[in-house]
């Protein structure tokens, strides 16, 4: 079984990850147990209102060959391919050496030890010089393909600046290493001259740090055309929920209209009596229909996929893959077994009261074959957790500490933890259905994700 990664993406966001291969299906469900304390209910926060605002989708062609000695410079060339490959060769090539260098960046930032993180940071150096030398040295005479070249090349020159700027400033400091941080900013010199040399910005953009920012975010998106697929999502309950609520509007309306005809009748003029009956009958009506309307459909809605997600690639305009996606609050009782199981190995002062909301994703690559160099196909689901923060108040109150005669104190923040368990399923043979869970703890708190720990994973059969 091909296992889901869960990890933090910005500081209020994390992302599922998950790849598959032609043909290959998979579903994952993730359980949220939300401190009831923060009020967060179907009323308060509606499934519906919180998919559209923070649950994002993202589907793009996937190698698990994600540092940048491992890029393949091949795609750049124009010689290799037809000519009209070019764009999506080119689109491939810069892909990959985002998510390499990030990778790598990432990477080298997690090293504490000065001399490691330096040694490391100068072999980025020189991969990232090698691999943008051999980017230029395929530079096309055509103007249509330049175009598609120069877009890739501003993008990928601003990016390298930008990933070993901050690079330098969260790195560890030495007054040892000199030489070495000299060469990183060399290399950042030299990609802001050779744009400047190239002048790929106008002054107005580069005296701007909003204009540039947004050109090269959208230069980004030009770059993935052909790699990260075009989505286009389904409401499946669409033609249900109006029918439900036709059906429900056309039986209240008959009962309302049957007391309307009987007070009429019992009334053989109009009078103020008659009048304020037909008040009370309507006003009743409009109390009881919303409210009818919101638990029927509820009733009606609960188990049922919501959503689905089609992705088509953008070039050939084939559809890739399809994600099909539920989302709803509930109750302790429909909690499986075996999730029940590892919230309750919870200590015994976090197992608090909690609202359960349930997150299903069904994936399913129905292409059955890829774009050559690739065997993969990525599925990444991202949660903002945004909309939470205006549930949990404000860290308050002060710690105290007795220092011999002294008594300091200090400002205290308030921290909340969400727990997710993940549960993977797929069958294995016949009957037999191989099963993998793990328990996360979120912390968090009003301004970002402190921490995701993971726990202990278990699989049963």
């Amino acid at each position: 079984m091909k296992k889901i990664s869960l990890m933090q993406d910005d500081n209020l966001s994390f992302k599922v990850s998950l790849q598959l291969s032609p043909k290959e299906s998979q579903r994952f469900d993730l359980y949220f147990s939300i401190p009831e304390e923060m009020g967060i209910n179907a009323i308060t926060l509606s499934e519906d209102s919180y998919f559209h605002s923070s649950i994002k989708s993202h589907c793009a062609y996937f190698s698990r060959q994600v540092h940048l000695p491992l890029v393949r410079s091949r795609f750049i060339s124009q010689k290799k391919g037809e000519k009209t490959d070019y764009r999506s060769n080119l689109n491939l090539f810069s892909y990959q050496f985002r998510v390499a260098l990030e990778t790598d960046i990432k990477q080298a930032l997690q090293e504490s030890d000065t001399d490691k993180f330096y040694l490391s940071a100068l072999e980025l150096v020189d991969q990232t010089q090698t691999l943008l030398k051999k980017l230029r040295r395929y530079t096309p005479t055509d103007p249509k393909l330049r175009s598609y070249f120069e877009n890739v090349d501003n993008y990928l020159s601003w990016y390298t600046e930008q990933s070993f700027l901050n690079l330098l400033s969260n790195g560890p400091k030495s007054s040892e290493q000199t030489d070495s941080r000299e060469v990183l900013f060399e290399l950042c010199r030299q990609e802001n001259h050779y744009r400047t040399e190239q002048q790929y910005n106008s002054k107005i953009t580069l005296a701007d740090p909003n204009r540039i920012t947004n050109k090269m975010r959208l230069l980004r998106r030009l770059s993935e055309f052909g790699v990260v697929f075009k989505r286009k999502t389904h409401d499946l309950d669409a033609n249900l929920r109006r029918l439900v609520r036709g059906g429900i509007t056309a039986v209240i309306m008959a009962f309302v209209m049957a007391i309307v005809l009987n007070a009429r009748s019992a009334f053989t003029e109009v009078t103020l009596v008659l009048i304020a009956s037909l008040g009370v009958i309507y006003g009743i009506r409009e109390i009881f229909k919303d409210d009818l309307t919101r638990l029927i459909w509820r009733k009606i809605q609960r188990g049922r996929p919501k959503w689905q997600h089609v992705f088509t690639d953008s070039l050939s305009k084939n559809k890739m893959s399809v994600q099909t996606l539920w989302l709803e609050y509930i109750k302790d009782k429909d909690l499986p077994e075996i999730v029940n199981k590892h919230f309750q190995k919870r200590r015994q002062q976090n197992k608090q009261a909690a609202q359960l909301l349930h997150f299903r994703c069904d994936s399913r690559i129905i292409a059955k074959e890829f774009m050559p160099g690739f065997k993969e196909i990525q599925h990444q689901v991202f949660f903002n957790l945004t909309p939470l923060v205006r549930f949990m108040k404000k860290g308050e109150g002060r710690l105290y500490a007795l220092d011999g005669s002294k008594i300091s104190n200090q400002g205290v923040e308030r921290r909340y933890q969400i727990n997710l368990a993940a549960v993977q399923e797929q069958k294995v043979s016949g009957s037999q259905t191989q099963q993998y869970i793990q328990r996360f703890k979120i912390t968090m708190n009003r301004s970002k994700i402190i921490n995701i720990e993971g726990m202990k994973s278990e699989q049963n059969y």
